[in-house]
């Protein structure tokens, strides 16, 4: 069974895409950013200073895939939190392995973050690259804020888009890039439905060349 490989910067759509791939070909879905989420917000709680490597390190050790659920994991703080604890590689090398698990399952499965093709599974089936002006992706996230409730300026919205795309780009360990054998899919101009079908399209047709 196949391993398709999602990545992309905040908010442009990946996660969504990731999910609508999964249904679409009956395969387990993984969203790995919500790993680095979930060891950021135990981090938080705890009152661990986001600069303790050795610290954040044994929180991604003790991971509590229960606080997943929590609706605090996609709080912008939690958010910037786990841009900047993903550039640690203590965080990242204790994260590999239940990534790696997930994506080595004998049924096959669809994994979503930034360093999937690179990394995680490098040799993945098929494997997207995401992508929406920036602009847009700031836009989109703050739509999801407004329609959860939260009180946020659309402004602070734009600079934490562009402080993690400096941040999950510009990091030593893992950064964002696409993978050389990645097909590229652009979000900007396309609504969910045409940027999902694009995507099984991109999916479908890679992995006809591997059967």
């Amino acid at each position: 069974m196949p391993v398709i490989a999602v990545d992309g910067p905040a908010a442009s759509g990946k996660g969504t895409i990731a999910k609508a791939l999964a249904r679409h070909f009956g395969l387990p879905h993984l969203d790995t950013g919500a790993l680095y989420r979930a060891v950021a917000l135990a981090a938080l709680r705890a009152g661990t200073p986001l600069d303790d490597a050795a610290a954040l390190g044994r929180h991604a050790a003790a991971l509590d895939l229960s606080l997943i659920e929590d609706p605090a994991l996609r709080d912008v703080a939690t958010s910037a939190a786990a841009s900047r604890i993903s550039a640690f590689p203590e965080v990242r090398s204790r994260l590999l392995a239940f990534q790696q698990a997930f994506a080595g399952q004998p049924g096959g499965a669809v994994l979503d973050g930034r360093d999937i093709g690179t990394v995680i599974a490098p040799h993945a089936d098929a494997k997207l690259f995401v992508t929406a002006r920036p602009e847009v992706r700031a836009r989109r996230r703050y739509l999801e804020y407004l329609a959860a409730g939260r009180d946020i300026a659309e402004a602070d919205v734009a600079a934490d888009i562009s402080r993690r795309d400096a941040q999950d780009s510009g990091r030593a360990t893992a950064p964002l890039v696409r993978a050389d054998d990645a097909d590229l899919l652009d979000s900007s101009d396309l609504d969910i439905a045409a940027a999902v079908q694009t995507a099984i399209d991109l999916v479908s047709r890679r992995l006809d060349r591997t059967s």
